[in-house]
């Protein structure tokens, strides 16, 4: 008799590893970009080809039954396995035109890479550009986006990667908010500001401790976790915030805040799968990337 795992659809495995890793048909049918009926089929076809459900309802959602919490090891091999192979096959592509995937962080994509993808296109117009703003870690080796730029040094093997330099930072305000308050002298003058900080991250926060500050959240007179939505309440006038450097100097009306306290800078790094790297079109985005971003870091 036949194993059934020698004949199932490779669809069904990827719906399975999607709904596992999500806890939900419709969250995992987003990142599919599937129906939810769809994946739902999906899945009732997998159990029924394996003879066995792989998951169990739960009041928040689809939990792993013990059987699939069995498969799950060999379901991730197969799609690590399905990624090499569709990298293999992508690295021996020798045409210009096509798409590349690129991967940035929100705020940088809306900032920083404008311009640059710009230049890219009008360089390159064959080479389209999928760009995925997201502040989620994109996989690279299961093919999620061509290149990545990370604020941090990837380790994953099989990875190419370059450091362009660091993104210096910088508290900053809009000038409209001085207008009935004094400037601060000393980083202990903040306490009489309203700073803009984060809601659920404590980035911020651990960075102002790292420059003398205790304080908690309850210290910040505006949180957001948005970085866009932060640096546009920083712009209405609502107080102090951080942000790169780069992009506060495009904007005249804003003003940097205690310019010679020291302030962490941001890592950027330049990845790709190393089957990748030089194909034609990858290797065109991945030099004006460099290029662009060179103009911005330190």
């Amino acid at each position: 008799m036949d194993n059934p795992i020698t004949s199932l659809d490779w669809s069904l495995i990827r719906a399975f590893l999607s709904v596992a890793d999500t806890g939900s048909l419709s969250a995992a049918a987003r990142q599919l970009g599937l129906s939810q009926p769809t994946l739902g089929r999906q899945i009732r076809a997998l159990d029924q080809a394996l003879g066995s459900a792989v998951f169990e309802r739960h009041p928040k959602g689809l939990h792993l039954t013990a059987f699939g919490q069995a498969l799950r090891p060999a379901a991730r091999a197969m799609a690590e396995a399905a990624g090499q192979i569709g990298l293999i096959a992508a690295g021996h592509d020798s045409q210009l035109a096509g798409s590349v995937r690129i991967t940035a962080s929100t705020f940088v994509s809306c900032f920083l890479l404008p311009p640059i993808l710009a230049d890219l296109r009008q360089r390159h117009p064959e080479i389209d550009i999928d760009l995925t703003a997201s502040d989620q870690t994109e996989n690279l080796l299961f093919h999620e986006a061509d290149i990545a730029l990370r604020m941090y040094r990837p380790e994953q093997l099989d990875m190419i990667t370059r450091h362009l330099g660091d993104l210096p930072l910088g508290l900053y305000a809009h000038r409209r908010y001085f207008a009935k308050r004094p400037m601060p002298e000393r980083i202990e003058d903040l306490f009489d500001h309203d700073v803009l900080g984060y809601d659920r991250d404590d980035r911020i926060l651990r960075g102002f401790r790292d420059a003398g500050l205790d304080i908690d959240r309850s210290f910040f007179a505006l949180r957001c976790d948005d970085q866009i939505t932060n640096w546009a309440l920083l712009r209405a006038g609502l107080g102090i915030g951080l942000g790169q450097a780069a992009v506060a100097a495009t904007d005249p009306d804003l003003v940097q805040v205690l310019p010679d306290t020291p302030v962490p800078t941001l890592p950027v790094w330049l990845t790709c799968h190393e089957s990748l790297r030089h194909t034609p079109r990858v290797a065109a985005a991945w030099d004006a990337l460099a290029h662009g971003l060179a103009r911005v870091v330190s």
